[in-house]
């Protein structure tokens, strides 16, 4: 338990089939010590499967009508492992899951995204999909990457070094991954800031619009609004849609009935 006697709670992206639950497995058994209590708390839409006995106190979460996440904290857990819904948005599921945490006695310790490589590989408009998990991530697990090609890899890794994203990448090899402690080690680089403590501060105009002060005249008392810098993937249009949008990640993947392991 951290110092604030708090449980240390993770996140786990990825599309269902990207054999996130054997990573997450490898993960517990490689990055926690003994004296360790994890529990995982998994998207009641992710159908059961024969692994699961390897993860240790399996609860699920729901959606409540309103769009909210219901689940309750485990008890006594040290370290819990939050397993989002692996056909439906990131973005709504970290936005939901914002909320969440912000009630529980537990305090975010790490964002981890599972790349399915060769489903990113078989459809290139998961790039920017991954990309918006990533945007959230401390760590991103490049999975399933047998028969994928290494100029693919090659770029894919590369894009994502172009945009000199904080976030740590890391290879899977049957299921596991090099340095479980590293994986799971609480320190923050996630691009995003919504889980910052002390948010960033922007002053914006009579139209919305950001103002960084530049025509300001001595002496002018015009009123000016001071507002919390939204993230980009949270904005939304006039007409309420995402702003910046992303693939379904449903359209991409087998029928529920016939997926493959989360």
């Amino acid at each position: 338990m951290n110092s604030a006697e708090k449980p240390l709670v993770y996140v786990i992206l990825g599309a269902a089939g990207s054999g996130r639950r054997v990573v997450l497995a490898d993960i517990i058994e490689g990055g926690l010590g003994p004296e360790a209590k994890p529990a995982v708390l998994l998207a009641a839409a992710e159908p059961a499967e024969e692994g699961d006995a390897k993860l240790p106190a399996v609860t699920r979460w729901t959606w409540t009508q309103a769009g909210t996440i219901d689940a309750d904290l485990p008890e006594a857990a040290t370290h819990v492992f939050f397993v989002t819904d692996g056909r439906r948005s990131p973005v709504d599921q970290m936005e939901a899951f914002k909320a969440w945490i912000e009630l529980q006695p537990a305090e975010l310790a790490r964002v981890l995204t599972v790349i399915n490589c060769q489903l990113a590989e078989k459809n290139p408009p998961l790039r920017a999909w991954y990309e918006a998990c990533v945007h959230f991530s401390d760590v991103a697990l490049l999975n399933r990457r047998e028969g994928v090609a290494d100029k693919w890899l090659s770029d894919f890794r590369g894009f994502f070094a172009s945009l000199y994203l904080p976030c740590l990448f890391e290879f899977v090899k049957a299921g596991r991954v090099k340095n479980p402690p590293l994986v799971l080690e609480p320190q923050a680089r996630r691009m995003t800031h919504i889980f910052d403590d002390e948010l960033e501060w922007i002053v914006v105009d009579e139209e919305g619009s950001e103002d960084d002060g530049s025509d300001a005249v001595d002496g002018d008392d015009e009123e000016v609004e001071v507002a919390r810098e939204e993230d980009p993937y949270f904005a939304r249009d006039a007409a309420g849609r995402r702003a910046k949008r992303i693939v379904e990640i449903a359209e991409f993947l087998p029928k529920a009935d016939s997926a493959t392991a989360s």
